[in-house]
């Protein structure tokens, strides 16, 4: 089997990306130390992680043929969300005797998956699996994909506007999306944060950036479910790149303004990350309650300790097994369906210590 040093995923790619947040982390006043102490044991997982990684992404270097089928996994960016939908990928891909390739871009942006997507059509796997990082930007690149002979599922995020093999407009040639239905999720957000203040007070949904299929959509139903509580004012949604500093200053900025906001909601990780940061750093814990989307390694901690009042669980590892199964089905002649929506858990104090909780908090 070849080896393709030229797109062989490298550990110092996520090693980089967390050890930038570490040091960024280490510039915060108050709590910088123990925020640090967190980033660096974040790194030290990432590293273990990747090591696995690196084995899946060379082992999977040859053109996929009928005896040999393959599946390629292209998530959005190092995040334990990924992860965990990369190890139900696995344990399909084991099911159905497939061979799985799996590289993770540095950032959320185009300039880094788009080459990993091109390295992918060259190596022609049966089925791409990917999770689109902007769903107008990766029309193309996604087309090509497809005029190459590659099948497309879209996971977690979508082209276009999500509906698939329509035989209409420019983006439904994918063959399925399978991903938690975002905007179901931001109305469960938006209940139970609305539960969480007594139904009244002021609150803003802050997020990562605009044009990203997932958090558009939480943001959408968290103001649409909103609605229905008339004694509640919602801000502006902010945006942050994907900064948690940058949600953490946004935090600051808007309690300058409104001294009495009752509730922030974190539409992805760092966002939630960075507005329960900011909402510590101003003396607020407790006082303004944090929603925050996905539950990250250690998020019951978090929950217990205060710092996160509610997480909204999605469920990556059923994201990433369905994938592959999906992606198997198509390989075999089968038809799958267009589109697979998986479930979301609520996570705050009352249930949290419960075992069958656990199995929703992702890991690295």
């Amino acid at each position: 089997m070849a080896t393709d040093t030229a797109h062989a995923y490298t550990a110092q790619q996520p090693i980089a990306v967390a050890m930038e947040r570490v040091e960024q982390v280490g510039r915060r006043k108050s709590d910088s130390k123990l925020e640090e102490d967190k980033m660096k044991r974040f790194v030290s997982r990432c590293m273990v992680a990747v090591s696995t990684i690196i084995v899946f992404s060379l082992s999977g270097l040859a053109r996929a043929d009928a005896a040999h089928p393959v599946v390629a996994l292209l998530p959005g960016v190092v995040d334990p969300f990924y992860f965990t939908m990369h190890r139900g990928a696995e344990r399909a891909a084991k099911e159905e005797n497939v061979e799985l390739l799996f590289q993770v871009p540095k950032a959320w942006n185009t300039s880094e998956q788009v080459p990993i997507l091109k390295a992918f059509i060259a190596k022609h796997p049966d089925v791409l699996l990917i999770s689109p990082v902007d769903k107008q930007q990766l029309i193309g690149p996604l087309k090509e994909a497809a005029d190459a002979g590659i099948k497309v599922i879209t996971v977690d995020t979508y082209i276009g506007d999500g509906h698939y093999q329509t035989g209409k407009g420019d983006a439904d040639f994918p063959l399925s999306y399978i991903a938690s239905d975002n905007l179901e999720g931001g109305r469960v957000a938006a209940r139970a944060l609305a539960k969480a203040i007594g139904d009244k007070g002021t609150v803003y949904c802050e997020n990562n950036k605009p044009g990203i299929s997932s958090t558009d959509a939480r943001a959408e139903g968290f103001a649409e479910e909103m609605k229905k509580h008339p004694n509640i004012t919602v801000l502006q949604t902010l945006y942050n790149e994907d900064d948690a500093n940058q949600a953490a200053a946004h935090v600051a900025a808007v309690l300058a303004r409104n001294p009495d906001l009752a509730g922030v909601f974190g539409a992805n990780t760092f966002s939630g990350s960075g507005a329960a940061q900011g909402v510590k750093a101003a003396g607020k814990q407790g006082v303004v309650k944090v929603v925050v989307f996905d539950a990250v390694p250690g998020i019951d901690k978090q929950i217990k300790s205060g710092l996160v009042d509610i997480a909204i669980a999605q469920r990556p590892d059923e994201i990433g097994y369905y994938g592959v199964k999906f992606a198997a089905d198509v390989i075999h002649g089968k038809k799958i369906p267009t589109l697979k929506s998986t479930g979301f858990e609520v996570l705050d104090k009352n249930n949290i210590d419960k075992p069958d909780m656990q199995q929703y908090i992702y890991s690295n």
